[in-house]
């Protein structure tokens, strides 16, 4: 079974001004991935939604882990 991504998997730790440290916790082993963020758009459909999409969160997931 897939496990579902969620908001909770990120952390979001502002870095200056348009600039997130963006970090990804896999559910499934653990693993960490972080990476300095500047593309603002999908900042602002992620951590600042009250209910993002999951097709957000899976595309901000494919940006920090290359």
């Amino acid at each position: 079974m897939k496990t579902k991504i969620s908001l909770s998997d990120f952390t979001f730790t502002f870095k200056g001004y348009g600039h997130y440290l963006v970090s990804f916790t896999s559910r499934k082993t653990g693993k960490k991935w972080s990476k300095l963020i500047t593309d603002m758009t999908i900042v602002d459909k992620t951590k600042n939604e009250d209910d993002p999409k999951i097709c957000d969160l899976e595309q901000l997931k494919r940006i920090v882990k290359r």
